[in-house]
């Protein structure tokens, strides 16, 4: 569980720096199994960084969605903010954060889509339904699609595409926008996924315009009502999802050589469990989705084939 000094700068770090990293990798190794999979295919700079990254943000989250959240508050968050413009500011105030400083100075990086992910936990405060696609776009591109932002950082982009004559005068194109889709395909994927749990804390996440459209209700969601017409908006949300794992794939070879490999396995991992939903036929009140780990391990030399031609 997630503990916020009274003031953030109260506290200091008491572990090295390589102790610090080592906490990133323990609670990424213990909270997403797919996305830890997927950094162990990095170089060992790169996966530390994304460790010491995924750390920070998984904390964040717990803020609003973990054992403590009901004692969350805004200013809870506004101590975060503090605590985060000090770690940039390079004065680390816990365990976890000395790693996150070091990154920031190894792979140096904005602030924003570190604020940007606050803001994010802010909207779960007040907000538990969204009424169209439109707001919910804000809500992935704040809690998901701000961590392409700050993984690109440390990926790094591939500045030999810019060799040729006709190129060479121009700075390398940096996938920004396939790195946001990404984190959009992933969120949506998770909303998806969690539809049941999320409604069991009185949360919906699909685009009120979107069960209209369907003829699906609030009522019927929270029942778990599985009908032809739960069906059909499950088809739309799930092929909007892909839709954004299309965008999300036309960056993947402008990033470094050694980055491609573990983007495109953590993308075909989390992808798929959109298969599962369907296979589940649709059914994500009682089941959840989840790819098995020998299908994950199955999948890397499709990863590893579209890193080297794609």
């Amino acid at each position: 569980m997630l503990q916020l000094p009274d003031s953030p700068l109260c506290m200091k770090t008491s572990v090295s720096v390589d102790e610090s990293y080592k906490l990133c990798q323990q609670l990424t190794a213990k909270y997403s199994k797919s996305f830890y999979l997927g950094t162990l295919l990095m170089s060992p700079a790169k996966r530390r960084a994304i460790w010491a990254i995924y750390a920070w943000c998984r904390r964040t989250d717990e803020l609003v969605d973990g054992p403590a959240a009901a004692m969350t508050t805004p200013e809870t968050l506004d101590l975060w903010q503090q605590q985060l413009e000090s770690i940039f500011a390079g004065n680390p105030v816990d365990d976890f954060d000395a790693a996150l400083a070091d990154t920031i100075k190894k792979f140096p990086m904005d602030i924003q889509p570190f604020e940007d992910m606050i803001e994010g936990q802010r909207m779960d405060l007040y907000r538990s339904r969204y009424q169209t696609f439109d707001e919910l776009y804000l809500y992935c591109y704040r809690v998901a699609a701000t961590v392409g932002l700050m993984s690109t950082a440390v990926m790094g982009i591939d500045i030999s595409m810019n060799t040729a004559p006709w190129n060479k005068n121009k700075p390398p194109y940096n996938p920004i926008q396939e790195a946001v889709a990404l984190g959009i395909a992933n969120q949506l994927t998770n909303i998806l996924r969690d539809v049941g749990e999320d409604a069991r804390r009185g949360r919906i996440y699909l685009p009120l315009e979107d069960l209209e459209r369907f003829n699906y209700t609030e009522e019927d969601l929270f029942k778990g009502v599985i009908d032809q017409r739960w069906r059909e908006l499950m088809r739309f949300q799930i092929k909007r999802a892909r839709q954004f794992y299309v965008q999300a794939q036309k960056g993947i070879h402008y990033l470094s050589t050694d980055a491609r490999f573990p983007v495109w396995a953590a993308l075909i991992h989390y992808s798929r469990i959109l298969a599962k939903i369907e296979r589940n036929d649709y059914d994500v009140f009682s089941q959840r989705a989840y790819v098995p780990q020998w299908q994950k391990l199955r999948s890397l030399p499709i990863a590893w084939i579209r890193a080297q031609v794609l």
